[in-house]
């Protein structure tokens, strides 16, 4: 009997003993972990426990002191091109709320503009058409084609987040991070985005990595948990890593884990 080759998987992300210093502050010490195509991984942990500052040294916006990353097979300084199959969804979307742009006008700058892109090979007005094609197909898939014509700065919190993950969705992307993208967003707003997300990431294949305060959500929607407090307390499936005793182990005592009743 011949044993047929097992199949190897590669990371979409890797990171190897990540460590951040803001001036003499260590903010994260020594984080190791990968991400395998099509999971959704949650990072959960207080205040202060370094979750946002991990998500912005693994995205290259802030330097980090030691450790290696690797995208889709790449260090991150290498990247190229391929930084177009990524999506970041940060925690606060600062503008200028008078800046005159149109929710169509801002999801259409997602598409970008490289030398490899489909688009780069089209007439000015095929352009054009797909362009509107592919922002008119996206604001319909997050149900915010209603809001096309708006000002951003017209928009809520709920409806904001709506056209941002189409401003990800105009485009494909390989992975997808988000920067407790929930903030700011009620119950019925977040139950409603995290059903869309789980549709969207089985319909277009993505990864997900999220940063999120919300451990019943994490528990019923992800696959995998990171357990922060500035270096990785533990990982595992989300039986395993919101346990009692790891949740004291990342919060420490008086943690109380809140469950969402609808």
């Amino acid at each position: 009997m011949i044993n047929k080759p097992t199949e190897i998987t590669l990371p979409i992300l890797k990171v190897s003993g990540l460590t951040v210093y803001q001036g003499k502050y260590l903010v994260v010490r020594d984080v190791s972990f990968e991400l395998l195509p099509g999971t959704d991984t949650a990072i959960v942990g207080p205040n202060g426990a370094g979750k946002s500052t991990l998500i912005k040294a693994i995205l290259d916006l802030i330097p980090r002191s030691g450790g290696t990353i690797e995208i889709f097979g790449r260090p991150i300084s290498r990247l190229g091109n391929l930084r177009n199959f990524l999506g970041y969804m940060p925690q606060n979307f600062i503008f200028d709320r008078s800046f005159p742009i149109s929710v169509s006008e801002l999801v259409a700058l997602g598409i970008g503009n490289t030398k490899n892109s489909f688009f780069s090979s089209l007439s000015f007005w095929q352009k054009k058409r797909e362009t509107l094609a592919a922002v008119t197909a996206a604001l319909h898939r997050t149900d915010a084609y209603r809001l096309r014509n708006q000002a951003i700065g017209t928009l809520s919190g709920g409806q904001l987040k709506r056209v941002l993950l189409a401003y990800c969705l105009v485009s494909p992307r390989k992975l997808l991070v988000l920067d407790e993208a929930f903030a700011g967003v009620d119950v019925q707003g977040t139950t409603d985005f995290y059903a869309l997300l789980n549709e969207l990431k089985r319909e277009q294949n993505w990864t997900v990595l999220q940063v999120s305060h919300d451990i019943d959500m994490v528990s019923r929607n992800c696959d995998r948990v990171i357990c922060l407090n500035q270096t990785l307390v533990c990982s595992g499936k989300p039986e395993m890593a919101l346990s009692p005793q790891n949740l004291l182990a990342t919060y420490g005592p008086g943690f109380s884990r809140y469950q969402h009743h609808h």
